[in-house]
């Protein structure tokens, strides 16, 4: 099976590398800057699970080719539309499509451009970022991609993923309750980043305020109420189970997108808080906390516009 990985970044260039190491085929979909940069030094991995370096086969947008038996899309979701028409010549009728991206409204997408067939559940948890010479840098013990069927099946094609995945040294597994994953990892993730952005602080300092706690536990409950109405497979408890989490994280555990911040980059506001407000408006649910969390990221792109 032949993959194509769209992007050689945080996300995308770690799980390649790691899947180059172990001799399966790998294409990166890149820009040309990129592409260039990859040529003269190589894919460059450094981490606490081993360092490498790789000379992986490489291709631009404007590259003509057969279509890929599986792609992997992996990117910021501002970047999105523009990975989807990327894409499009290397999906031919058997191509599977995975997503790793934050939230879940991504899903919609791809099957209504790609067809519900081509499409399958994807999620990773990696700390790593991208160095100012285009090294990945693979930070935390943490290092797992999740798929799977939609459906939950264990089919004959998800079971050829899963021989052709396995045995990295990363960790990379098949989930039978893919949906059910991606949105718990929707539901901590945007209450992370939430908090996070809102007090412009590291977890620590606001757990450790009783004002801070109560703004934690009003976020994921107003968002667990909101998933429910739209019917997302979530747990029962899963909000206490999250919060319980964060209260074990490091204190001085940042999310990516405070990072983001930090440094004036572009944030995942809409895709991640915005789609949950519009939930919660479809379905006449008053959300003060998260509209204050996403209020708080608009007056941040207004300022950084």
């Amino acid at each position: 099976m032949r993959i194509l990985i769209v992007g050689a970044g945080a996300v995308g260039g770690y799980f390649g590398g790691r899947l180059l190491e172990k001799g399966v085929d790998v294409t990166y979909l890149v820009r040309e800057k990129r592409k260039q940069l990859l040529s003269e030094t190589g894919l460059q991995i450094e981490s606490v699970h081993g360092d490498l370096t790789l000379e992986p086969k490489t291709i631009t947008s404007e590259t003509s080719g057969e279509p890929f038996d599986l792609i992997l899309v992996g990117m910021k979701s501002y970047h999105f539309e523009q990975a989807i028409q990327d894409i499009k010549p290397y999906v031919g009728p058997e191509t599977m499509i995975i997503p790793l991206l934050n939230g879940i409204q991504h899903l919609d997408r791809l099957i209504e451009t790609f067809s519900e067939k081509k499409v399958l559940g994807g999620l990773c948890f990696i700390e790593s970022t991208v160095g100012s010479e285009g090294k990945i840098i693979q930070t935390s013990p943490v290092h797992e991609l999740v798929y799977g069927e939609l459906s939950g099946e264990k089919t004959e094609r998800i079971s050829k993923v899963e021989q052709l995945l396995s045995g990295t040294k990363a960790s990379i597994r098949r989930s039978d309750k893919i949906l059910t994953d991606m949105w718990h990892k929707y539901m901590f993730i945007t209450g992370l980043s939430g908090v996070t952005t809102l007090f412009r602080s590291p977890i620590g300092p606001i757990r450790d305020t009783d004002g801070g706690r109560e703004v934690i536990r009003q976020l994921f409950y107003e968002i667990g109420q909101i998933m429910r109405a739209e019917g997302a497979p979530i747990r029962d408890g899963v909000e206490e189970s999250q919060i319980k989490k964060i209260s074990e994280m490091s204190p001085s555990m940042k999310s990516s997108m405070q990072r983001d911040m930090e440094k004036g980059d572009a944030v995942e506001g809409d895709h991640l808080q915005g789609y949950l407000l519009q939930l919660a408006e479809k379905h006449s649910i008053n959300a003060p906390t998260l509209e204050m969390v996403y209020s708080n990221l608009k007056v941040y792109e207004q300022q950084n516009s």
